[in-house]
């Protein structure tokens, strides 16, 4: 991921990361701290593991309010916690909302069998 940790980086353990769940992540970029940290997050989804960056592409603003809260209430769909726009998991298409059409970013994984790691 360019400006992002080096290829192989562990991000996550596999176990860590279950169907229908989302872990949110700052990574260092250098100097580690505000503008510094890319805000990223991975996500379970019908065996596949996604990730993402953490930013919604209507308001800009991170998509979950609390830690590791990705998915609107029925876990079918990633939701922006600013104006709930929802987002399919597999492609991050926004498909509710004030950003309809739009996508999130995609961030490049590889994964182990133990771990998820940066690409």
């Amino acid at each position: 991921m360019p400006g992002g940790p080096p290829a192989g980086t562990v991000l996550c353990q596999r176990d860590q990361l279950a169907d229908k769940t989302a872990l949110g992540l700052e990574l260092g970029l250098g100097f580690g701290s505000g503008k510094d940290l890319l805000q990223i997050f991975l996500t379970s989804w019908q065996g596949q593991v996604y990730a993402y960056l953490n930013q919604c592409p209507h308001a800009f603003t991170p998509l979950n309010w609390q830690p590791d809260r990705f998915f609107n209430i029925d876990k079918t769909a990633l939701l922006c916690a600013t104006h709930g726009a929802e987002f399919r998991v597999d492609d991050g298409v926004c498909t509710i909302g004030p950003c309809r059409g739009k996508s999130l970013i995609p961030v490049a994984i590889d994964i182990t069998p133990d771990n998820i790691v940066s690409a």
